[in-house]
């Protein structure tokens, strides 16, 4: 199975490393060519164009920083679909609009091939191991047919439904990421203007009701004053202005995601829409006058499991 992927950024040059040192014949494409020349030297092919990748490709995976992004990529002239047919798979890996992905996906099945989405969840540091969490959204059998590729991409795969489910399901753990992210923000200053050592309040939330994913992960960074997770604010505001979106179409009367919204456009415009994420913490910070640092905690998170093959999950009580 040739495997062609486009977009090697942040996530996308993690994924595609799994398959490389996985041994997966693989070709590579990325606005950036120089983003491609570590893979390259290691054995993967160039694409010149989006078809002619997905003509040479039997799986073609997009990760890509915007819907429309992967739009551009798919329906341009020299794009994906015009070099899809039958027996081919797309799958798109990008954090996206799920009414996006399903449009798409119209037209990738109209040219005989078929669609997937299949975001991550977990970090950069576990896209570098091959153990983070994959979500998929897509017809049970072309998940059967993908799977053997995605438990080396990933840890734990879970089909999550038709086409386009993954993708909300994406944009609502981003959206409580961030929620996890502004709320340990405002623990961790309050912390500091309470005269507390931030390193033991690091170990009492780690140990105690209120830790999490994003506390074991962000608030390393951010008391080690690097504060790079390799997330950045307009990635933020994408993903949980999706999540608001989603909760639109759905009538659902939302309190806090608009509140997020405030807090993340003011960050980007006072620090840059390409600043890390938990950098929203000096909004705080600048605010009453705190340094909310700590010896002793790492610049960047790096994941100490072995690399191991991953397994489908599947939902308490699926017979499936």
């Amino acid at each position: 199975m040739v495997v062609g992927f486009i977009g090697l950024g942040n996530v996308g040059s993690k994924l595609a490393g799994s398959l490389l040192r996985n041994k997966v014949p693989l070709i590579v494409r990325d606005l950036d060519p120089a983003l491609a020349q570590p893979f390259l030297e290691e054995g993967a092919q160039w694409a010149s164009s989006p078809v002619a990748l997905a003509s040479a490709s039997d799986v073609i995976i997009t990760c890509l920083p915007s819907p429309r992004a992967c739009a551009e990529v798919m329906e341009a002239d020299d794009g994906v679909i015009a070099g899809l047919g039958p027996g081919k798979i797309w799958i798109e890996m990008s954090t996206t609009d799920h009414l996006e992905v399903q449009r798409l996906g119209k037209i990738v099945q109209d040219r005989g091939a078929s669609p997937a989405d299949c975001p991550v969840s977990g970090g950069c540091h576990r896209a570098a191991t091959g153990n983070i969490a994959i979500l998929a959204g897509c017809e049970r059998s072309v998940f059967d047919d993908v799977l053997p590729l995605l438990t080396i991409l990933g840890r734990r795969v879970l089909h999550s439904g038709p086409l386009g489910s993954a993708s909300k399901i994406k944009v609502m753990t981003n959206y409580l990421a961030t929620a996890n992210l502004v709320s340990l923000c405002e623990a961790l200053v309050t912390a500091s203007k309470a005269d507390l050592d931030l390193a033991t309040v690091y170990e009492a939330i780690r140990i105690s009701s209120g830790n999490s994913f994003v506390h074991e992960t962000e608030s390393q960074v951010i008391l080690n004053g690097s504060r790079d997770i390799n997330f950045t604010m307009d990635l933020v505001l994408k993903d949980i202005g999706l999540f608001q979106s989603m909760a639109d179409q759905a009538g659902v009367p939302l309190e806090i995601s608009p509140k997020l919204i405030d807090i993340f456009e003011d960050g980007q415009s006072r620090f840059g829409e390409r600043e890390w994420s938990p950098n929203i913490i000096r909004r705080l910070e600048e605010a009453c006058g705190a340094s909310v640092l700590a010896a002793g905690f790492p610049a960047q998170i790096v994941d100490d499991e072995p690399e191991e093959r991953g397994y489908e999950v599947r939902p308490r009580g699926s017979d499936s």
